[in-house]
């Protein structure tokens, strides 16, 4: 088996121990390129024998293979052991053990929930477009368990120094919440730097998840470590995953 790539994150959260979570780099694969090198996006331009293999690399690190997402920026969450192809949605949850939830990123932001039971989980795929459609409280609801009873961890994304939003982004959330004024903030050029953390953050407590952990790791500038959309076209894809162990016999 191999070892996991160092820079790999592994989530620094008061999660139960038999909830597991892996964030992928860039690293550890064997695209070539821009896409180099562990790029798992099918859909970002890359060899697709190449995504395969890389998916096949990641596979050796999880109790089965992901139950992967066509991601559509939207606020659609799914059960995820009931897709059996790749189901149109932007966020999935389980409580099945074994079944791996997961998410692409290359600047959106991957929300990572369990109950502290470890009894059921989440990963959101929450762009600033899944964000103000609701993409967390979609999840959150689709869990049917107490707010309190939830932890969260923000994955990275792209970071508020990099973020940089029109005024529309910015009436788009002030129309949701006005309280979303704070993580929004002017520069030189006329527009808006967007705090995608914190605004995640927001919508997490307004719905009742208080217990919220990471943020803060910019994929824009770390490209040494991390694929951008926004910084470098064409950008592979990172995963973040997510799933419940099984119980060890008696």
């Amino acid at each position: 088996m191999l070892n996991q790539p160092e820079d790999w994150i592994v989530p620094d959260w008061p999660a139960p121990a038999r909830v597991r979570a892996i964030i992928t780099s860039r690293n550890g694969g064997c695209s070539i390129g821009s896409y180099a090198s562990m790029n798992l996006g099918l859909k970002a331009g890359d060899d697709e024998a190449n995504v395969k293999a890389n998916r096949s690399i990641l596979r050796q690190f999880l109790p089965a293979e992901p139950k992967w997402l066509n991601q559509v920026h939207g606020n659609r969450v799914v059960r995820a052991e009931t897709i059996e192809v790749a189901a149109e949605a932007d966020a999935s949850f389980t409580s099945h053990p074994a079944c791996v939830c997961v998410v692409l990123i290359a600047d959106c932001l991957p929300i990572l929930i369990c109950e502290r039971a470890g009894n059921v989980i989440a990963v959101a795929h929450a762009g600033w477009r899944g964000l103000v459609s609701g993409v967390i409280e979609q999840t959150v609801r689709a869990l049917e368990t107490d707010p309190k009873e939830l932890i969260a961890y923000l994955g990275p994304g792209i970071g508020p120094s990099a973020f940089e939003v029109g005024e529309d982004v910015r009436d788009a959330f002030l129309a949701v919440d006005a309280a979303a004024q704070y993580a929004f903030q002017p520069n030189s050029a006329g527009k808006w730097c967007a705090d995608l953390f914190a605004l995640a953050r927001q919508r997490l407590v307004q719905v009742g998840v208080t217990n919220v952990y990471g943020g803060g790791l910019c994929t824009y500038s770390d490209p040494m470590r991390f694929f951008s959309h926004r910084r470098a076209k064409p950008a592979g894809r990172m995963a973040a995953l997510i799933w419940i162990e099984e119980r060890s016999a008696a």
